[in-house]
């Protein structure tokens, strides 16, 4: 991203710690340091390649000597720090001298044993701070995206759907779910990606029934649904794309379902705009498949939002405390899918973005037409 981005979205930070009533925060979340420092390490669990101090009148990127270099190469806002032994005890030093400060830390991302090791560095150093959990500090300002933002997930969006197109061709009956899933992942690499965004899932015949199958050895076969879900991540950000295919002239029954699932994914890709309740949102389609009575095989949201992680706000769920109004510049998917225990599933996913009075879809991999 370009330097006036990066200063963008720091100061809108710093406006929601204003609004917080914190005096700085902690940011160990690897996608939100990335999108407020530019720094695109990546972090090997359990080891981190480095966290963010934000304070309302200074910035420090914290890192290992593994990686200041890289550091250096990438960050020109942040005072760049090497942490030589405990973190929290470089973090007491850089706020030494200051008075107490308010500081909020990233609930979701501070392991209880990092937070108990950083409040005792404090005490021991006598430097006073009030560390108060917080949920959603940076989150919500990822969910919309800059033009630079949606430029790159259309050039990951472009090149997943290339990938799929060159793979769904080569399905074959014979070949495992885990040589598809090798496939995908081995051409990403090969025509430029950073790699997959996720794993990718290919599940066939009764292995469809499962959401988040893992790919395994069972062989693709004749007559029988074959899900396909897939993403590519370009330039730090990810694509999500799913497609359904058959081997072979379809039944009824899939096509009943594929029909069914394909009616209520464009039901919602037509109502979706800003200022919809995300659970209306995902209402749009729910609603149709519960009319033809599978209201119980559509277990999952609709949707999600995605950017730097493929799963990020804002959520398209039915779930109340998940809910919120959905805001233009936003990109989610929308994923209906219908799974029956025995015979398989149908899911179809494509990505969107949201506009003030529409849903412009970006996929441009077609469907299935009877």
């Amino acid at each position: 991203m370009s330097k006036n981005v990066l200063k963008f979205r720091l100061e809108a930070l710093r406006s929601r710690l204003e609004q917080l009533n914190l005096d700085g925060c902690l940011i160990t979340c690897p996608e939100n340091r990335r999108y407020l420092s530019g720094f695109t390490a990546r972090d090997e669990f359990p080891e981190s390649s480095g966290l963010l101090l934000i304070c309302r009148d200074s910035q420090w990127l914290l890192t290992d000597f593994r990686y200041l270099e890289w550091a250096r190469s990438e960050v020109r806002d942040f005072e760049v720090a090497v942490y030589h032994g405990p973190v929290g005890a470089t973090l007491a030093g850089l706020l030494a001298g200051r008075p107490k400060s308010r500081l909020g830390f990233e609930a979701s991302y501070l392991t209880y044993r990092g937070h108990q090791r950083l409040l005792k560095a404090f005490a021991e150093a006598g430097v006073k701070a009030q560390w108060l959990p917080q949920e959603g500090m940076v989150e919500p300002l990822r969910a919309v995206k800059h033009p630079e933002e949606v430029e790159a997930m259309r050039r990951a969006l472009a090149l997943t759907e290339t990938v799929l197109e060159t793979v769904a061709a080569g399905l074959a009956p014979g070949v495992t779910e885990a040589e598809v899933a090798w496939e995908i992942e081995r051409r990403f690499k090969e025509m430029g990606a950073e790699g997959s965004a996720f794993a990718p899932i290919v599940a066939a015949g009764p292995n469809s029934a499962r959401p988040h199958h893992q790919p395994g050895d069972y062989r693709l076969q004749e007559g029988e649904p074959i899900i396909i879900d897939l993403g590519a991540r370009v330039a730090g950000y990810c694509a999500d794309l799913t497609r359904t295919y058959i081997l072979g002239p379809p039944d009824e029954h899939f096509q009943k379902i594929y029909r069914l699932v394909r009616r209520a994914q464009a039901r919602a890709e037509a109502g979706i705009r800003a200022g919809m309740n995300s659970q209306a949102a995902d209402a749009l389609a729910r609603e149709v498949i519960a009319e033809a009575g599978y209201g119980e095989a559509f277990g999952h949201s609709l949707g999600h939002g995605v950017g730097l992680a493929v799963h990020e706000a804002p959520a398209l769920s039915p779930l109340k405390e998940r809910a919120g109004e959905l805001k233009a510049g936003s990109i989610v998917t929308v994923e209906p899918g219908i799974y029956l225990t025995g015979w398989g599933g149908v899911r179809l996913e494509d990505m969107a973005l949201i506009h003030e009075d529409r849903c412009e879809v970006l996929t441009k991999t077609g469907f299935y037409e009877w």
